[in-house]
């Protein structure tokens, strides 16, 4: 370890060596002597490791600036990486409790009395939503996105003292009198922890209100003691009362107006979309892969009492940022799909998950205020549901952390021969983190996109900037487009709005097929892709104005398409009905092929 090589590091290399030793021809002088002396009893294996040692390096060039290296990637003290925000004392007030119960109204009800003021949210519907609250009521509001900045300003030239951002886009230079923080817990999540860890550390605010459940409390006094700000600790109850209850739905035909049935995959909303259809029910859909424009639309169509869509079918994607009239939260299964190491396993829901979306039934200010209602579907996930609701939610103990751009473009500088995937590799075998505190947000799929765009050549930096591009790597389609973007990119050829045109096939015709569907779904995950990146390199994604009209029409498209899904799954069903049949009939052709053959060599002459 002290040369900076770690077990499985060293491991490597001593194999590389040994290999090296039996197969090159000749042996080094020197290496070869040391060699013959151990044979001969006037030695002994140790002997061996400075010519180890040197082989190692040529492998592995960062071992000549293992201490350069450490010092790079030292995250022990990462409140030490923001100076702006410790070069002050700021005031942290935690507002703290369930969903539901008034913790981010509360926080902003200061930010609206404050001269400047940020707003970090969880989702990007959250931020549009404050951000028209704030300008509805006469407190000028940007709004800013990893895809969009939409300026209260109209010549977009001053602006705002007050802005509204998703949590990564948190501005930690800019001083501010109040910043909120919503949905704090998130500091604990293995992929976007660190953005909630920065804005946190890094915001240079005079008050910090953070917003979440309480089981965050704890961490967030241990971490403020080493950044010297004040804690004020706020807690609220629900506003009005959720009964968790003790018999299932059973069956379909028992569903009730404002009736949410959550499900955790695709295939089960089409199913019970088709079910509710045969009995002459509307139903909106909510899942996470539809544009955050279809999302509202169908939330709107549920919460308008004049709609006769009196149902709602979605996923947990419900269980932030959106307000909806629901009087009863179905559980169709507490079972979820999650990624592990490449792999897909079914895992139950942990008991924060469960609260959340539990939670957006019965709320303050919707039709069914009075009271709410949680169940599950089949009997045979009650007794899990009520064990999920009523447990205890243990205290959050660490939060995520990240490297940044800085401490990776210092790693290229000593290893600029090395891949930013090496790069990543060799920062995690020397980093060092308080363990007690922090963990290592998983980087597998900036790794991934790393490996993807390895061969295509840019500037470190911009690299990273790429490898950060937040993009459903399960789209293959999403992924090549990346790609594309990628090598215009590096061939400074500008990536205009006609060029993304013609790679898209546009115009593109509304969906007919739930494949359709997900392809237009996956064409404006490409899109917003490409509003991101044109907002961090303007010059060569000139065209964002233009592209975010093509997207409005692929929203629309997709809108309509859910709106009609129910024909969608009949469709699909039908087509491929119609593949199982051709692929009986191809089962048949070997059989059929020969008997033509054979009658056909019974024509041809014989051979003399």
């Amino acid at each position: 370890m002290q040369q900076g090589m770690e077990h499985s590091l060293f491991l490597q290399a001593f194999s590389e060596f040994r290999k090296y030793c039996a197969t090159i021809s000749p042996l080094p002088s020197e290496l070869h002597i040391k060699l013959s002396d151990i044979i001969n009893g006037y030695g002994t294996a140790t002997d061996l490791f400075p010519f180890f040692l040197q082989h190692a390096k040529v492998m592995y060039p960062h071992l000549d600036y293992v201490k350069d290296l450490r010092h790079a990637s030292n995250l022990t003290s990462p409140a030490q990486l923001f100076p702006l925000a410790r070069a002050k004392q700021r005031k942290i007030i935690i507002h703290a409790g369930p969903t539901n119960s008034g913790k981010t109204y509360h926080a902003f009800q200061r930010y609206l009395e404050s001269k400047s003021g940020i707003y970090c949210g969880p989702l990007k519907m959250l931020a549009v939503e404050l951000a028209q609250k704030s300008n509805d009521v006469g407190i000028a509001c940007d709004l800013v996105t990893g895809e969009e900045r939409n300026f209260a300003d109209p010549e977009g030239l001053m602006p705002a003292a007050h802005v509204s951002c998703t949590v990564e886009m948190t501005d930690i230079e800019r001083p501010i009198e109040v910043a909120i923080i919503d949905e704090i817990q998130m500091l604990r999540d293995k992929q976007r922890g660190w953005a909630w860890l920065r804005a946190f550390l890094g915001v240079n605010a005079d008050e910090v209100h953070l917003c979440g459940e309480e089981a965050v409390i704890d961490l967030i006094k241990n971490i403020a003691l080493d950044t010297g700000d004040t804690v004020e600790v706020k807690r609220y109850k629900r506003l009005t009362p959720i009964e968790y209850m003790n018999e299932p739905l059973g069956s379909i035909e028992n569903v009730q107006d404002g009736d949410c049935i959550v499900c955790f995959n695709k295939s089960s909303i089409y199913q019970l979309c088709r079910e509710l259809e045969k009995m002459g029910r509307q139903c909106a859909v909510i899942y996470g892969g539809l544009p955050p424009g279809t999302k509202l639309a169908q939330a709107s169509r549920f919460n308008d009492p004049e709609d006769p869509c009196k149902v709602l079918i979605a996923t947990d994607a419900i269980g932030m940022g959106i307000n909806l009239n629901i009087r009863r939260v179905i559980f169709y299964s507490l079972l979820k799909i999650e990624e592990s190491r490449g792999s897909k396993i079914n895992t139950v829901i942990s008991p924060s998950q469960a609260l959340q979306i539990a939670g957006r039934c019965g709320r303050y200010g919707t039709t069914h205020k009075d009271k709410g209602y949680v169940t599950t579907f089949h009997g045979k996930d009650l007794e899990l549901m009520h064990d999920l609701l009523n447990k205890q939610i243990n205290p959050i103990d660490k939060a995520g952390i990240h490297p940044t751009a800085d401490m990776i473009e210092l790693y290229g500088y000593y290893l600029p021969h090395a891949s930013l995937s090496d790069i990543i590799d060799i920062f995690l075998s020397l980093m060092t983190i308080d363990g007690d505190k922090y963990f290592l947000c998983q980087i597998d799929q900036f790794k991934q996109i790393a490996e993807i765009i390895e061969h295509i050549e840019m500037p470190l930096r911009t690299r990273y900037v790429f490898c950060c591009a937040p993009i459903p790597l399960q789209s293959a389609f999403v992924t090549t487009m990346l790609l594309k973007y990628a090598r215009q990119f590096s061939a400074g050829q500008p990536i205009t709005g006609k060029w993304l045109a013609e790679q898209i096939g546009w115009p593109l015709p509304k969906p007919i097929t739930l494949n359709e569907l997900t392809h237009l779904e996956a064409v404006h995950d490409s899109m917003d892709l490409y509003n991101w990146l044109s907002y961090r390199f303007e010059d060569q994604f000139p065209d964002k104005v233009e592209v975010k009209d093509m997207q409005m029409a692929i929203d629309k498209a997709i809108l309509e398409g859910v709106c009609e899904i129910t024909k969608l799954v009949v469709i699909s069903e039908n087509n491929s009905d119609k593949d199982d049949m051709r692929v009986e009939k191809l089962k048949t052709l070997p059989s059929n092929i020969s008997r033509i053959l054979e009658k056909l060599s019974e024509k041809l002459p014989n051979e003399t």
